[in-house]
C-alpha cells in the first residue's frame, strides 16, 4: 500500500494566494538580532530627518547626520555598537577626517558624540528605546543606558507611526528628564531649531511626519519643496510682470483717448507744460 504525505485539502476552485498565503503583516523582515521591523516608514522617515536638518547658526561643513549607522559607543567593549534610526551631530565634519563616507561612526575617533537622536518605536524594540526592558548583567546595555549615562546624548526622541506620540527627554543633571512640548514642538536652541510633527506630503505619500522646524515653527524646506518654491516665485513674478504690463498699456490707451479728446476741444497736448 502506497503512503502519501500530509494532504492539505484544497477548495475547489483553488482560493487565491492572497487570501491564504501569509501577508506582509505574517512575515516581517526582521533580523532575530535586530528586533527592529524595517519597513518604508524607517527609510522614509530618516530621509526627511536627514534633509531639513539645517541648524541654522551652524557651518553647514560641520553639520553631519545619518540613519540606520553603526554607533560604536564603548572603549572596553569596542564591538558592542548601537544602531539609532537617525541621529544628528554638530561640530563633525560630513565626512570621516574630511576624506572618506563613513562606515560606522566610532565615537572615540570623533571630534563630537551626537547631539540629537532618534528612535522610532516598533514592537520590537520599545521596551529597548524607552529604558523599561530588564537590565541583564551578560548583555550590553540598553539604548536608553547608552544614550544617557555613556553617550550623555542631550536630546532623545522617540516616535511611533502606529500612535503618532511624540516624546523627548533631554538630559538634566546626567540623567533624562520629559520635555514638554511648546506649541507641539520640541524647542532646540542650541541649533535654532525645532523638531514637531507635520501632516503633509513627503515623496507623494500623505501623513504625519516628525521632521524640522526653526524655532518660531516655519517649516525648514527639503530640496524638492525648495525647487517648488523657486519654481512658485518664478510664476509670481511673471504674473506680476503681466499685470504691469497690462497696467502700462491701459494707461497709455488712456492717455491717448485724454489726448485725442484736448485735441477736440481745440487743445493742443504736445504744447501743454
Amino acid at each position: 500500500m502506497t503512503t502519501y504525505p500530509h494532504y492539505i485539502p484544497q477548495s475547489d476552485p483553488p482560493r487565491p494566494p492572497w487570501e491564504t498565503l501569509p501577508t506582509m503583516y505574517d512575515l516581517p523582515s526582521d533580523n532575530p538580532e535586530e528586533p527592529g521591523l524595517p519597513d518604508d516608514f524607517h527609510f522614509l522617515q530618516p530621509l526627511l530627518l536627514y534633509l531639513t536638518f539645517q541648524p541654522i547658526n551652524w557651518n553647514p561643513e560641520l553639520v553631519y547626520s545619518t540613519a540606520d549607522l553603526n554607533l560604536y559607543y564603548d572603549l572596553q567593549h569596542p564591538l558592542w555598537y548601537k544602531r539609532p534610526d537617525w541621529f544628528g551631530v554638530v561640530g563633525v565634519k560630513k565626512l570621516y577626517k574630511g576624506e572618506d563616507l563613513r562606515l560606522s561612526y566610532v565615537t572615540w575617533q570623533e571630534p563630537a558624540n551626537p547631539f540629537v537622536i532618534v528612535e522610532l518605536l516598533s514592537p520590537g524594540t520599545e521596551a529597548e528605546d524607552l529604558g523599561t526592558s530588564e537590565k541583564s548583567e551578560d548583555k550590553p546595555p540598553s539604548k536608553w543606558e547608552v544614550y544617557e549615562k555613556i553617550l550623555r546624548i542631550p536630546y532623545y526622541i522617540v516616535f511611533s507611526r502606529y500612535t503618532n506620540e511624540l516624546q523627548a527627554f533631554g538630559l538634566v543633571g546626567g540623567h533624562y528628564e520629559p520635555i514638554n512640548l511648546t506649541n507641539g514642538r520640541i524647542l532646540m536652541p542650541e541649533l535654532s531649531l525645532s523638531l514637531g510633527v507635520w501632516q503633509g506630503t513627503f515623496r507623494d505619500i500623505e501623513r504625519l511626519w516628525l521632521r524640522w522646524f526653526t524655532l518660531e515653527g516655519e517649516l525648514i524646506p527639503e530640496p524638492t519643496e525648495e525647487v517648488a518654491a523657486a519654481n512658485e516665485r518664478v510664476i509670481i513674478a511673471e504674473q506680476e510682470a503681466r499685470n504691469a504690463k497690462q497696467e502700462a498699456e491701459q494707461a497709455r490707451r488712456k492717455a491717448e483717448k485724454l489726448a485725442e479728446r484736448l485735441r477736440q476741444l481745440g487743445v493742443k497736448p504736445d504744447e501743454m507744460e
